[in-house]
């Protein structure tokens, strides 16, 4: 509030010295300034204005002996308008202006295009929105056995935790993505750390061996089934591929998580919760 009401003022300020000096400009014009009228006087003398009014009474004495004759004014012709070639002219002030726009508002169109293109143009390649490669699937699962947690995957904002092969035809029956199921039948399952509920990053406990979202109390079992708090289902799952045994993740699209009520592992709380 308080810098607009600033530029407010700067407006008015500016508006207010351009009017008066508009106006001064406009009294003074085809006026001689004070100082020039006083130097004038003082160059003036007696004996010049004498000199001056002689000459012009004998220049009126020898009109009236018709010595001389008093000059008369031509009456001046008509002006003939001609053409101006327009290459003498080149560029007009007016065409000067309206190109000089028109290019201005062009550049300011194309850079918003441009802008907005690059905005809504999908990512391609690696980096998030594209396919990142999160590692071997061996690896991946020894990490898992080795740490007891899930491998986070920070260029896809994903965790990657195991999938146990006996519920594969479980998470078949209850609806899980295709995008999804090669992962699922490579013993992984891959979720997007945001929370379904508010988007809070979702922690994992590793006590409970749950993720639990510290924000207002969602539980999700190890991998993402939602077991307790506001959240409308589980976690989101990003799609894979797992070709020559190397996980890759496709974060051009998420998958929402499973409805409420799934529970495909029957996983219990391990330990106490962290929340």
């Amino acid at each position: 509030m308080a810098i607009a009401i600033a530029i407010l003022a700067i407006l008015v300020v500016a508006v207010v010295t351009l009017l008066l000096t508009a106006n001064r400009r406009r009294a003074t014009t085809g006026e001689l300034s004070r100082e020039t009228r006083e130097r004038d006087a003082s160059r003036r003398s007696d004996a010049d204005e004498a000199e001056g009014r002689e000459r012009a009474d004998d220049t009126r004495a020898e009109i009236e002996r018709g010595e001389a004759t008093p000059a008369v004014r031509q009456p001046a012709g008509v002006a003939r308008w001609e053409p101006v070639d327009e290459e003498e002219i080149g560029v007009s002030r007016r065409q000067f202006l309206n190109r000089a726009i028109l290019g201005a508002v062009g550049l300011g169109l194309a850079s918003f295009g441009g802008a907005a293109l690059g905005f809504i143009w999908p990512i391609g390649g690696g980096g998030f929105g594209g396919k990142i490669r999160a590692g071997s699937i061996d690896e991946l699962l020894g990490k898992i056995a080795e740490t007891h947690a899930p491998v986070y995957v920070p260029e896809a904002r994903a965790y990657v935790n195991p999938y146990p092969s006996s519920a594969v035809a479980a998470a078949e029956a209850a609806g899980y993505p295709s995008a999804a199921m090669p992962g699922l039948e490579a013993g992984l399952i891959t979720l997007s750390q945001r929370c379904p509920h508010l988007g809070c990053r979702v922690p994992w406990c590793q006590t409970s061996q749950w993720f639990e979202c510290p924000c207002h109390g969602s539980k999700y079992n190890r991998v993402g089934e939602k077991r307790d708090g506001p959240a409308p289902r589980g976690m989101t799952l990003w799609g894979v591929t797992t070709d020559g045994g190397v996980l890759t993740i496709d974060t051009g699209v998420e998958y929402p998580g499973m409805p409420i009520g799934t529970d495909t592992t029957e996983q219990k709380p391990e330990g106490p919760s962290c929340i």
